[in-house]
């Protein structure tokens, strides 16, 4: 017969067992948003950021990939992981997860991963990425440009873009073609990190919180 010490050891390393791959869950998804806190203290430091900071003044949301990646994803093609913010009354709301892939991004030559940013400077466009699998490129009326000297013209014109792209890898700036990139919500990790089920849209418009994500709307604010 078990002691009772033998048996409260057993089940603490049984429910160890249960937890861990939820334990292991809520590392991945808070590494992604430590991540994205690296990318915006990157941005707040280069001067090869440009006008950005501009755009995030202005922007509805923004997507945020830290490691945007070569090969081995969305089926041999490129992507990454990453969070959306959306711009609220009160500032930005909480971060949501979502996974963005192509078959190819054109990445510099000889460069295997990128930190990315899409500002999303309008309703139309932020409403747009969204929906359930998003494509860049097949939604009419979504205009989307490159950072780049040609942005800070179209922003200073009638005709605002919906999403502007940047990235930067190997230590170069500057536009990323996203024509043809799939954008995916990812709500059971959205669920995974805060604790209940929830909707991406609930995280990003709704009463959800998160004592982890403080940072990484701090340095968000910072910037804007």
């Amino acid at each position: 017969m078990l002691t009772r010490a033998e048996f409260l050891g057993g089940a603490t390393l049984f429910t160890g067992m249960l937890l861990s791959p939820l334990a292991r869950a809520q590392s991945d998804e808070l590494s992604v948003i430590q991540g994205a806190e690296k990318v915006l203290r990157d941005l707040r430091k280069d001067k090869a950021f440009g006008n950005a900071q501009q755009l995030l003044r202005r922007a509805r949301g923004v997507m945020i990939v830290p490691n945007l990646l070569k090969g081995g994803f969305f089926v041999g093609g490129e992507g990454g992981e990453g969070i959306i913010l959306a711009r609220g009354r009160e500032g930005w709301g909480q971060p949501a997860f979502y996974v963005i892939g192509a078959a190819s991004f054109g990445l510099q030559i000889g460069a295997e991963a990128a930190e990315v940013i899409l500002f999303f400077m309008t309703e139309k466009g932020l409403n747009g990425v969204l929906n359930n699998d998003f494509k860049i490129g097949a939604q009419a009326g979504i205009t989307v440009v490159t950072l780049g000297s040609n942005v800070e013209g179209a922003l200073s014109g009638p005709n605002v873009p919906d999403i502007v792209a940047w990235s930067s890898a190997s230590g170069l700036y500057g536009g990323l073609t996203v024509d043809g990139s799939v954008i995916r919500a990812e709500p059971n990790k959205d669920s995974t990190f805060y604790g209940r089920h929830v909707t991406s849209k609930e995280v990003l418009f709704g009463p959800v919180s998160s004592t982890r994500t403080g940072t990484l709307r701090r340095e968000l604010a910072g910037l804007t």
